[in-house]
Order: C-alpha cells, then sequence, then structure tokens
C-alpha cells in the first residue's frame, strides 16, 4: 500500500483545485439564468430557485470537499453529478421520442407568453429579442398576435398598434441605424404579399426548428461537451478521494508502526 493508489501530493493538489474552479465556473454560469423572472402564466422563479438550490449545494459539496478534502462531501458531489448527468440523458431521449409533443408545448409557451407581452419588460425583451435572432413572429405567424389586447384585429380594440406587430417583428433594413419602434403599425392590414416586405412571416417554431437542423452538429457538440465536463468533474473527485484514502491509510499504517516501536 506504499503507493499502489496514491499518485503524490503534487497531483493531489492539481486535482483539488481544479475541481474547486470548476465548480465555481459551474455554479457561477448556472445563477445567471435567474435574470428571467416571468414567463408568460408560468413564473419559473420558484424552479429557478430549486435550481439554484441544488446548484448551491452540489457546488458547496465539490468546493469545500476538494479544498478541505473531505471524502464524505466528494463522494456526494460525484453521485449527485452522476444523477444530473442521468437525468440530462433521459430528458435528451424522451425529447427525442416525444418531440411531437415538445413541439406542441413549445406552440403553447409562445402563445401564453405572446398574450402576456406587456405585462412584464423582461419577458417582453425575451420574445423581442427571439423574434429578431430568429426572424420570426408569433408561434406560427404574425395572426397569432391576435392573441394580445393591444394588437388583436377586433373593432372594440382601440389601441393604436391594433392589427399591428411589435417592431422585433419587423424586417431589418442594414442601412437604419436607429430602430423604427412603429415599423409593425397596421403591418396585418396589408395583403399577404405586402406584409413579407414589412414583416416577418414565418414563425418561430418552424424557424426554431430549422435552425436547429442547421446547426446540428454545433448544438450536439455543446451537449456532449457538457456531458464530458460533467464526467470529468466525477473522475477527478473519485480520484481525488481514491488519493486521500490512499494518505489516509498511509499515515494510519505509520502511525502503528510507531506505535509499536514506542511499545
Amino acid at each position: 500500500m506504499s503507493g499502489k493508489h496514491y499518485k503524490g501530493p503534487e497531483v493531489s493538489c492539481c486535482i483539488k483545485y481544479f475541481i474547486f474552479g470548476f465548480n465555481v465556473i459551474f455554479w457561477g454560469v448556472l445563477s445567471n439564468i435567474s435574470s428571467i423572472t416571468d414567463l408568460g402564466g408560468f413564473d419559473p422563479v420558484w424552479l429557478f430557485l430549486v435550481v439554484g438550490g441544488v446548484m448551491f449545494i452540489l457546488g458547496f459539496a465539490g468546493c469545500i470537499g476538494a479544498l478541505r478534502e473531505n471524502t464524505f462531501l466528494l463522494k456526494f458531489f460525484s453521485v449527485f453529478l452522476g444523477i444530473i448527468f442521468f437525468l440530462e440523458l433521459t430528458a435528451g431521449v424522451l425529447a427525442f421520442v416525444f418531440k411531437d409533443w415538445i413541439k406542441d408545448q413549445l406552440y403553447f409557451f409562445i402563445n401564453n407568453n405572446i398574450r402576456a407581452y406587456r405585462d412584464d419588460i423582461d419577458l417582453q425583451n425575451l420574445i423581442d429579442f427571439t423574434q429578431e435572432y430568429w426572424q420570426c413572429c408569433g408561434a406560427f405567424g404574425a395572426d397569432d398576435w391576435n392573441l394580445n389586447i393591444y394588437f388583436n384585429c377586433t373593432d372594440s380594440n382601440a389601441s393604436r398598434e391594433r392589427c399591428g406587430v411589435p417592431f422585433s417583428c419587423c424586417t431589418k433594413d442594414p442601412a437604419e441605424d436607429v430602430i423604427n419602434t412603429q415599423c409593425g403599425y397596421d403591418a396585418r392590414q396589408k395583403p399577404e404579399v405586402d406584409q413579407q416586405i414589412v414583416i416577418y412571416t414565418k414563425g418561430c417554431v418552424p424557424q426554431f426548428e430549422k435552425w436547429l437542423q442547421d446547426n446540428l452538429t454545433i448544438v450536439a457538440g455543446i451537449f456532449i461537451g457538457i456531458a464530458l465536463l460533467q464526467i470529468f468533474g466525477i473522475c477527478l473527485a473519485q480520484n481525488l478521494v481514491s488519493d486521500i484514502e490512499a494518505t489516509n491509510h498511509q499515515d494510519g499504517n505509520k502511525a502503528q508502526i510507531l506505535w509499536k516501536e514506542m511499545h
């Protein structure tokens, strides 16, 4: 047992501080998710509180376990990270099997957000960013904005935005430096051919599907990279546990030899 598993203090030190840094970065990135506060009828604050609590516990266990060489916390960290990896893998398989159901839920989700577009500034910014980035309007088309009380085309709607769309639906002119926030006014009162000149007429759900198909390699690479990082963290934690236990066992043998020599 003198050196069969023990890799030396230099290796253990590197592993220890790598695990510490891994947890600081992992925890810090996920904590930024809580900047979104309301998503149209479903307030994910509670979800983010749970996720934040789980990541706090996981980050605390990994950081303190690595710095203090606590094998219990390191084992807890590796098992917990393994459970998260398994859940992510299960979610990926289910997403592939039930992709039509997910598509329907995405449609329902976007339409709920359209109804609440003016109710929350963070939600409004999120929808505007989505429509600008994917060059889309509504879930399946610009007419989905009839669900919003400010943009619907009913005769009882006295809003100036009646039969319009948000500015994020407007096609962009590269020569314009200033955003025209009124570019979507009365856009849906025009014939469909004229609408295509002024606004995006494709919905965000089909545009998102097209984006996934065009960037499938990049998306898959990101998920594989995250999975490998998690596996790497688990392996490092287990490696450090082995080193600590080997050191403790070696110190125990030395203590027994010293005790025998003294007696």
